[in-house]
């Protein structure tokens, strides 16, 4: 039994929701939309909720694998969806709106007739209401375009309840950090490319198997730049730790290996590009 708090987020979920009777959820398995497929299941049925999921060279395979987890969890189907973000020009050029071409990738192949042959009301991502007061979210603009909907930022959830209401509901990806597709590893207007997301996924896989759950690997060309949290950073560079983090940097294909000192930077490359209000 949720507490009353939890039952209260939930509710303005589910009022969002209204009117529909089968959704398809654009799904990642990080927490934001693992928490919307938990509410949205719990209100229309397992049976009425489908998840998708988008697959290519973008997607690390151990986020794929954890979105099975999650759903199988939820207990609701998640149909994989091949994109093909990675053949656009526009988002290989990698200019600051690159995750604009990656959703409306996504959004463009969750087609009529897809949706005709799962009968589905709308579609929903998991857009949360702190998302939408961030500057480098281009992602959003291509929801708008195809009218998906966000109900966790209409129902006011902000990051910290989302990290509440996943724990209450005791999903897989309650802990999860955050996990931005492998391009937003390279720096904006430097192509991205099947080897280079190849070469971060492998770097970073191997890292966080050695206990670093949560990081970034920087492609900047033969420099493999790894951001870590400040409180991890004496770990990594203990002996023997140190020297088998170059070790598995060098055999991901890179020639160098740098572990940055300010720490963990998210939207590093997006946030001096942007505009930001000060309103």
């Amino acid at each position: 039994m949720t507490d009353p708090w939890t039952q209260e987020k939930s509710q303005a979920v589910a009022q969002t929701l209204a009117g529909i009777t089968r959704l398809g959820v654009a799904f990642s398995g990080g927490v934001d939309s693992s928490v919307l497929l938990a509410l949205a299941t719990e209100h229309l049925g397992h049976d009425q909720v489908l998840a998708i999921i988008g697959v290519s060279p973008s997607l690390a395979e151990t986020d794929r694998a954890a979105a099975h987890t999650v759903a199988l969890h939820i207990g609701v189907k998640l149909l994989e969806l091949p994109t093909h973000e990675g053949q656009r020009p526009q988002y290989q050029a990698n200019g600051p709106d690159r995750c604009f071409h990656c959703k409306d990738e996504l959004f463009t192949r969750i087609t009529d007739d897809l949706v005709h042959t799962h009968h589905l009301d709308a579609v929903a991502y998991g857009e949360n209401a702190d998302d939408t007061r961030r500057p480098d979210r281009p992602g959003s603009r291509a929801a708008h375009r195809h009218r998906v909907l966000h109900p966790l930022a209409d129902a006011g959830l902000t990051k910290t309840d989302v990290r509440r209401i996943a724990r209450a509901y005791a999903l897989p990806s309650a802990g999860k950090p955050a996990s931005p597709c492998l391009a937003s590893r390279i720096p904006h207007f430097q192509d991205v490319t099947p080897d280079k997301l190849r070469q971060i996924e492998q770097a970073e896989k191997a890292i966080r198997e050695m206990g670093f759950p949560d990081l970034r690997v920087r492609h900047h060309g033969e420099i493999a730049r790894i951001e870590l949290p400040l409180e991890d950073l004496p770990r990594a560079l203990t002996e023997p730790r140190r020297a088998t983090i170059h070790a598995a940097v060098l055999a991901a294909g890179f020639r160098y290996a740098t572990i940055d000192l300010a720490g963990l930077q998210s939207g590093a490359f997006t946030l001096s590009l942007v505009p930001v209000s000060h309103a």
